[in-house]
């Protein structure tokens, strides 16, 4: 990829997602597109092995960025939202969210049901999602009580905008695949493929902190050998990671640049992160 350059804010993030996903890269969306964008050709896929709440690649989809975006998530409650919105019934779920009246009870009620497919299994995430304290899926995370201006539950639970989002990514279905399973898997796959552009944001769980453990079910992976398979690719790739000596050395170890760059988490409270490739400019 050629070196940074022109408006990144041209490139400001458009809110599509349905989640309200920890750890999510709204803020490093700019600098992404803006990288697609200053490339020779246009990538013929952009592949994301680590979805989760897929910011960047339904930014990519929605700006053309790339002829095709490959999302893949192995989490079993998020995938059933993306199989939904992207190979099933969106207008079903988004209707049937508007229509949910949401109080307490209701909500107790709904999640205490087994659900009977993936529509109902995709509605029932996105609800513990938009409910839960940082949108935290993962087992033990508690629900909102104060939240925005005293609202409680319903201060991230947003019907009519949630359901112009999933209808938007719904939209888009013909430039998107969802792909349920490992992200690694999917790398080594397209190892050799130079036409495809990464972007790769694993949960964090390298270092002492390791966030990752108390924000995702799926936390568990081998760092060392995503390293590895990133040295084997022969397509553009841009990794985050968190800020820790380890990863440092894992990158040094495969000669790949490291930039820091600084962020606010979902508490505004500024932190800096890595970005982690081939050929980085500051």
């Amino acid at each position: 990829m050629r070196s940074y350059s022109g408006p990144i804010s041209d490139y400001s993030a458009k809110l599509l997602s349905p989640f309200r996903y920890p750890g999510g890269k709204t803020w490093l969306v700019p600098l992404i597109c803006q990288r697609l964008h200053n490339m020779e050709s246009k990538p013929v896929e952009f592949i994301e092995p680590f979805a989760g709440g897929s910011i960047v690649g339904l930014n990519v989809a929605f700006r053309g960025l790339a002829e095709h975006v490959t999302l893949v998530e192995l989490d079993e409650d998020v995938a059933a939202v993306w199989e939904t919105i992207i190979n099933g019934n969106a207008r079903s779920l988004a209707d049937r969210i508007v229509a949910f009246n949401l109080t307490l009870d209701s909500v107790a009620e709904e999640l205490s049901k087994s659900p009977t497919d993936l529509e109902d299994r995709a509605f029932q995430i996105i609800l513990r999602n938009r409910i839960s304290r940082g949108g935290i899926l993962a087992p033990g995370a508690g629900i909102l009580r104060q939240g925005e201006n005293g609202r409680g539950i319903k201060s991230r639970w947003y019907p009519e905008t949630l359901r112009k989002r999933i209808l938007q990514v719904a939209e888009m279905r013909e430039r998107i695949t969802f792909i349920h399973g490992d992200g690694l898997d999917v790398l080594r796959e397209n190892a050799q493929r130079a036409d495809v552009v990464f972007f790769i944001d694993p949960p964090y769980t390298v270092g002492d902190k390791k966030p990752g453990r108390r924000l995702y079910t799926h936390y568990e992976i081998d760092h060392d050998e995503l390293f590895r398979v990133a040295s084997m690719l022969t397509g553009n790739f841009l990794m985050t990671y968190s800020n820790d000596e380890r990863v440092r050395r894992l990158a040094l170890r495969y000669n790949f640049d490291v930039r820091e760059i600084t962020m606010r988490n979902n508490h505004h409270i500024k932190k800096t992160e890595l970005l982690i490739g081939r050929n980085l400019r500051e």
